[in-house]
């Protein structure tokens, strides 16, 4: 009895937990075997080669049908969420934020975000308290306010549609956010800024986060937990902050040979 209650106290630890999935695209197998841990309050990297399949993993585990799960289990939150739709996942607190936001014409970036959270707690969205909010986070973005009465992401630059996905995360406060290379095609001081809203997340909110990226600017003011690099369908290595600078000075090559 006591190994039980000691397993399950280990088990509770653990926000996210994969278990050995296999996923396959077409005929082509993507990961294979891939096991992956993520606790409460944790700040995650996932690094890796071109094509190596990060973005499959974060569409995975939110449940995109594209991609076929052939094996394995997804535990989230103490629940299996395997065969669990997106929107269903969406609403027990899981969020990814894309590489390339869609465009929505014919509903505001406020519509859209207070629709989300009416659909994710199922009560009515109070409008003066969730404009005031939304303004604050609008300003610690840096996101004119005229953005809100606006189509979502129609006409939006591409630091601007970023900030709009980070600006969903502050608003919709999920327990595990999954960033798509949040960071790609961002100037210098629009890093920054994101940097900042996702900072803000991690502070206030400690809720999870699994960053996908190619660079290490984002990572700058973060705390990292834990780093990954993902390669030939698994998780090859795991290290801390100082695998992401290992990673950044060196590149992949040395852990894609082993």
């Amino acid at each position: 009895m006591r190994d039980f209650h000691y397993i399950n106290a280990i088990m509770a630890k653990n926000l996210l937990d994969i278990q050995n999935i296999r996923v396959g695209i077409g005929e082509k197998t993507v990961l294979d075997g891939l096991d992956l841990q993520i606790g409460e309050g944790e700040t995650h990297v996932l690094m890796g080669p071109n094509g190596a399949g990060k973005s499959t993993l974060g569409n995975v585990i939110m449940g995109n049908p594209v991609y076929a799960l052939q094996g394995g289990k997804i535990l989230f939150d103490g629940q299996d969420v395997t065969d669990w739709s997106a929107d269903k996942r969406a609403k027990a607190g899981l969020f990814m934020s894309f590489q390339a936001p869609l465009e929505v014409p014919g509903i505001s970036l406020e519509t859209f975000i207070r629709s989300a959270l009416q659909q994710k707690t199922g009560e009515r969205v109070k409008l003066f308290a969730f404009q005031k909010e939304l303004k604050a986070a609008m300003a610690l973005l840096n996101m004119n306010e005229s953005y809100a009465g606006r189509d979502l992401n129609v006409g939006f630059s591409g630091g601007e549609r970023k900030k709009s996905e980070i600006l969903q995360l502050l608003m919709l406060k999920p327990k595990l956010a999954i960033l798509d290379e949040t960071d790609s095609g961002l100037d210098v001081d629009a890093v920054r800024t994101v940097s900042k809203g996702i900072e803000e997340f991690q502070k206030t909110q400690n809720g999870s986060l699994l960053i996908i990226t190619h660079s290490t600017k984002i990572l700058e003011s973060l705390n990292v937990t834990k780093a990954h690099i993902l390669a030939k369908g698994r998780i090859l290595k795991t290290g801390g902050a100082e695998l992401v600078a290992d990673i950044n000075q060196n590149g992949f090559d040395k852990y894609l040979a082993e």
